[in-house]
């Protein structure tokens, strides 16, 4: 068996195991002084990570006037500090920090060959990563890493095959995006209509004469809703954090939610917890989100500590957490909008408080949260079927290339020279080059 994981005998006649080193040159990256480091664009693009990498093609966020490594166009950046295998194309000469490495295909091996090769063996380099403080791997490591090798002329029709297939691939994925972006507008429409009264106008025309409801041109509105402060519907409660010494991972104390990154589609995750909260949030009420990103949005499952990136949202004499929690998500964008600040976006508790809200009476808020879920239900649905196809076409991906690379995805020509010979033509290259 290679250390790839394959056996030995599944490759087809013509192809070999080899090294990577014996089929590119490898440049490890080294960071240049942070005094040569701009952002005038002077100087060689230059990239440090897997943060700067896009689908194919890295962006630069920061040039070099003194770079200490170089990669090439073409090269295959390789990220070798955490996180481990991610790939990118050197779009052009760049200035290649210690997070990378480059991967240069010798004799005529294509950068897109060397791309989607490392892109199979992915998961099996990040396996190998070690490290106290971050995952990584070694030059070494890099240098001996085995890969299968195909004839020169099965890689031009390996990398053919494969970017057949993933255009067709790809364009299959990007409608499934496009359809969630139709399903997220539509949910926006769902909400916006609910708390125009839209909704519930059916519902309105079913009721008893007496509280029969029609729209008020005045304030359009239904009648009977009025608009009101967000601080007249409910008490609002802004977090604070307390000590980082109060803080723990072992589930000691009260549940501690500081931001959206821990917030899920309905309720939170927690990663900490805390013994000694400043400020508490009960079940049910609405946490909110007040520091960049402003407004995002979550129920809290049980009595919790909340920090200063969130508030919460307690509904008082009768209203419901969900009827808050659509309403406050129909103005999500308003009041992100209103968020100020030079160091992030944030709203205060004042603006907070006096946010102005239509408020229908409490029997068509019940009504409004029923219409709301009927609708919304059908597009989480929808949305989960979504992300299931949207997994398979990666699982689809990964299946391709491992197909490629074990000889599975083109017929071999018994014509083609074997990958034996063009080991042997890159050594003798090496040997004179160095």
């Amino acid at each position: 068996m290679s250390e790839t994981g394959v056996g030995l005998s599944d490759l087809p006649d013509g192809w070999v195991w080899t090294t990577l080193e014996r089929i590119s040159e490898i440049i490890l990256g080294q960071s240049p002084p942070s005094s040569t480091y701009n952002t005038d664009r002077k100087g060689l693009p230059f990239y440090q990570g897997k943060l700067e990498f896009g689908k194919t093609y890295p962006t630069p966020r920061k040039w070099c006037a003194a770079p200490k490594k170089i990669a090439e166009k073409g090269d295959v950046f390789i990220s070798v500090r955490a996180p481990v295998g991610p790939t990118n194309l050197c779009p052009e000469k760049s200035c290649v920090g210690r997070g990378l490495a480059a991967i240069r295909g010798l004799n005529g091996i294509e950068p897109f060959f060397l791309l989607y090769l490392m892109r199979t063996y992915e998961d099996v380099l990040a396996g190998r990563g070690v490290g106290t403080t971050f995952n990584a791997i070694t030059g070494n490591q890099l240098r001996t890493f085995e890969i299968p090798l195909p004839p020169l002329l099965e890689q031009h029709r390996i990398v053919s095959k494969i970017e057949e297939l993933f255009t067709k691939l790809d364009a299959g994925i990007n409608e499934l995006h496009k359809a969630q972006s139709q399903l997220k507008r539509y949910r926006q429409s769902v909400l916006k209509a609910a708390f125009e009264g839209k909704l519930t106008e059916a519902w309105r025309a079913e009721q008893p004469s007496e509280v029969n409801r029609t729209t008020s041109i005045e304030n359009d509105l239904p009648d009977g809703w009025v608009w009101a402060k967000l601080e007249e519907t409910s008490e609002i409660i802004l977090g604070q954090s307390p000590p980082s010494s109060t803080y723990n991972t072992d589930r000691k104390g009260l549940p501690f939610y500081q931001g959206k990154l821990e917030f899920g589609e309905t309720y939170p995750t927690p990663r900490k917890w805390c013994a000694a909260p400043k400020k508490i949030a009960e079940k049910g009420d609405v946490l909110i989100s007040v520091r960049a990103p402003v407004g995002p949005t979550n129920l809290c499952p049980e009595k919790s500590c909340i920090g200063r990136g969130l508030a919460a949202i307690r509904g008082l004499n009768g209203i419901e957490p969900f009827f808050l929690l659509y309403l406050m998500r129909a103005y999500e964008d308003v009041l992100a909008g209103r968020g100020v600040g030079t160091t992030f976006n944030a709203i205060t508790g004042n603006q907070l408080k006096t946010f102005e809200i239509p408020l229908p009476p409490l029997p068509e808020q019940q009504a409004i949260v029923s219409e709301v879920e009927s609708r919304i239900s059908v597009v989480d649905e929808v949305e989960k079927t979504i992300m299931v196809e949207l997994r398979r076409a990666e699982q689809l991906r990964q299946s391709i290339l491992k197909k490629a690379f074990s000889g599975r995805l083109v017929p071999q020509d018994p014509n083609d020279e074997p990958a034996s010979a063009l080991l042997e033509r890159i050594k003798a290259q090496k040997e004179i080059v160095f």
